[in-house]
Formats: C-alpha cells, structure tokens, sequence
C-alpha cells in the first residue's frame, strides 16, 4: 500500500496536470468525498482504488511510485535549494501546485513561495510574483512567525512599488517596519522592511517621512561597512535627491562609493555606480563629465555581470545625458534601444522597468517629440503622463514631470 501523505499529492499533481476535475477523475467507480479524502491524505489507498485510479489517468499503476515524478514538496525544495535553475524551479512551482490546499507543511510551503517568488522577480515576471507573496504573506501571518511576516512583507511593498501600486505598497512596507520594532527582531530585518517602507514613501512622494526613515536605517546600519549598510546610505542618497539636496545625497553615495568594494557583492557595487550617475545627471547645472565617468565604471561590472535590468538602466541613463546636450538623434536612439530591450509580463525578452523608469522613458519620448517638430504630440503626452502619475499618488514623480513640461515650453536646452 502507498504512504500517505506522498499518494494524495502525487494524485492531485497527476490529475491538475491532466486538467482533470475530482468528479472526471474518479468517475463511476469512485465517489469524490473518497478521492478527496486520498488527496488529502486523509485515508490511504486501497490496491484496487490505486488500479481504478491508474485506468483512469491512462497510466501504470507504478506512476504512483515514490520516486516517479518531482511533485514531492520537500523534494523539489531540496532540489532547486542545491541547484536553482530554471528546471529546478519550473518544478517546485509545480509541486506548489500539486501541495496547494493540503496543508501539509505550512513552513515548507512558506520556504517553496519565497523561491519560487524570487526566481519570477529575476525573470520580471512580477505579476506572478505578487500572486505568490500574496499566498507567502497569508501564510507567515498564519504561522505567527514575526520574522517571515517582515520578510515577505517587505518583498511585497517592493513588488507593488515596481507596479505602480503605491498605496498599497506603502501599507506593506509600514506593517513590516511595524512589526520589525514591535517584536524587537534583528538589525537584517528591521532595515528590511524601513528599505521597502523608505523607497515607497519616496515614490509616494511623502519625502518628509521617507527622510526621517531614511536617518533611521543609515543609523541602524552605522558601522557594518557591509551590503547592507551601502544600501542605506544610497537609500539615503536617494531621498535627499528627492528633496532638492544634491550635495548631501553625494556625501552618503561617495562613503559608499569608497567603502564597499566589488569583491562584496559586484551588483551592488554597480548599482552604486549607476546611482552615482544618476546623481550628478539630474544636478543643477548637470556634470556629464561625472555622470560618464561613473557610467564606464558601471560598464567594467557589467561586464562580468551580464543583467538585463543594469544594462537598461545604463543605456536609459546615456539616452537622458544625449538629449540634456542636445545631441537628439543620439538621444532618440539610445531611447528606443532602451525599449526594445524591454520584457513583458509574459515573456523573458528583457526586465521590467520600476513604474517610474518606466515613465522616465516615456517623458524622454515626449520631450524629444518636441524637439522633432511633433509639439503638439509631445505636449500632450507630457500632461497625461504628469496626470497618470499624480492619479497613481506618486505626486514626487508627478512634480517632476510638470517641471520637465515648463522646462521644455520654454524650449530645448
């Protein structure tokens, strides 16, 4: 006789792969309420249901074999935990699916989501991925465990962020920094959940409160010199750009432009570069000059690198720096570059901007229509994109676009 509870998921993956229901599975000479009962593992098969069973699915009875598919939960987390891989995750996912609704191991469901969530943010999938820290976050609040419920909080806030879903994202990120300080958790998770809760507030434009959480973190982390305290002193940064002050926000980027090296984590550290280009782009009179220089360092890590995302950054940034000196044609196609390296939620072809590089390109697009000759068309592209953004409640962003759109009437630079 087969060992529950491995019968009933092997059973129920077999049968939602077939896209068979309970009732066409079991079919004259089985009741549903019994084969329910099997996929629950809440009673073992008999030889004969396990015979009916097989005839039914088309298969040997030895399809039921432990061993002769990956469906066992455990099994495939072990898997793709030692070897992650896209086969290795196609097939934990699978078996989420085979183990959903048994309730068998809530913690190692818990495990398979947090993998499986980030494999789809790596891919851009991020509608996928907020299916699935959706179920995460549910679950943590189910299990009680504070830590986990931090965990996939803040991973939730940032997903939503990379939508455009503010305000929801903004509640996310506030209940993990809550809940961090509530239970006394450790330095790793309560800068979790204030990076998460810091970078929606900004979006939010809610700059006051996202400055003061700002300070918070980078005191939290003083002292570590590790990734993450490089990453609340650009957090930092980026508030402070928000807010008008250039000068302060490259205090904090150059401390960890010059303190954390590439051998500690070579994304960041070009991230960190990119950022750092970003900066004296967007400075009163801009420094290309700078903002080059840090981009050819970006290069140098990309170069071992090979992410999609960095690279579109890059090339987004190249194409802003072109029009700002008025070399337009440059300008036009480094932007269309840009977006033809762009993915979808469907497929791979390329990452998935955050909402507001989204409409960083989308407002380098209008403003270089102006400058073609098509103003009428780039006007008005600019006003519905400051619309769509204050609509959305990223009013920083909003702000941003109404001062590019003044800018630009006044004519080109």
């Amino acid at each position: 006789m087969l060992e529950q509870p491995y019968f009933g998921r092997r059973l129920r993956r077999l049968r939602t792969e077939r896209g068979l229901s309970q009732a066409a599975l079991a079919g004259d000479g089985m009741s549903t309420g019994y084969l329910s009962r099997l996929e629950s593992g809440a009673r073992n098969p008999t030889p004969r249901a396990v015979e009916h069973l097989a005839a039914q699915l088309g298969a040997d009875v030895s399809v039921f074999d432990e061993g002769a598919g990956d469906d066992s939960l455990s099994q495939a987390l072990a898997l793709a935990a030692s070897l992650e891989s896209d086969e290795t995750l196609q097939a934990l996912e699978r078996a989420l699916t085979a183990d959903a609704g048994t309730d068998q191991d809530p913690p190692l469901r818990w495990q398979a989501l947090w993998q499986v969530a980030r494999w789809h943010r790596r891919h851009h999938r991020q509608e996928r991925e907020r299916e699935l820290l959706e179920e995460l976050v549910a679950l943590g609040e189910r299990l009680g465990q504070p830590a986990l419920r931090v965990r996939g909080l803040a991973r939730l806030a940032r997903c939503l962020r990379t939508l455009g879903a503010i305000g929801p994202a903004v509640d996310a990120a506030g209940d993990a920094h809550r809940l961090a300080r509530e239970h006394g958790l450790a330095v790793p998770d309560v800068a979790a959940g204030l990076l998460a809760l810091v970078s929606v507030e900004s979006e939010a434009g809610r700059l006051a409160e996202a400055r003061a959480h700002a300070d918070e973190l980078t005191a939290l982390t003083a002292g570590r010199g590790d990734a993450l305290w490089a990453e609340a002193l650009w957090t930092g940064a980026a508030v402070r750009v928000r807010q008008g002050d250039p000068e302060g926000a490259q205090v904090l980027l150059d401390q960890a432009l010059a303190g954390f090296p590439s051998t500690g984590d070579l994304g960041l550290w070009t991230r960190l570069r990119i950022a750092a280009a970003n900066l004296h782009a967007q400075k009163t009179p801009p420094e290309p000059e700078t903002a080059e220089r840090y981009l050819e360092q970006a290069e140098s890590g990309l170069a071992f690198l090979g992410l999609p995302a960095l690279r579109h950054d890059v090339t987004s940034l190249r194409a802003e720096l072109a029009f700002e000196d008025g070399r337009f044609a440059e300008a036009r196609a480094l932007l269309e570059r840009a977006r033809a390296g762009l993915g979808g939620e469907t497929g791979d072809a390329g990452p998935r901007p955050t909402y507001r590089g989204r409409v960083r390109l989308d407002v380098l697009d209008g403003r270089l229509l102006v400058v073609e000759g098509h103003e009428r068309a780039g006007l008005d592209r600019l006003r519905a994109l400051a619309a769509e953004a204050q609509a959305s409640a990223n009013l920083d962003l909003a702000a941003d676009i109404w001062r590019l759109l003044a800018e630009t009437l006044d004519g080109p630079p």
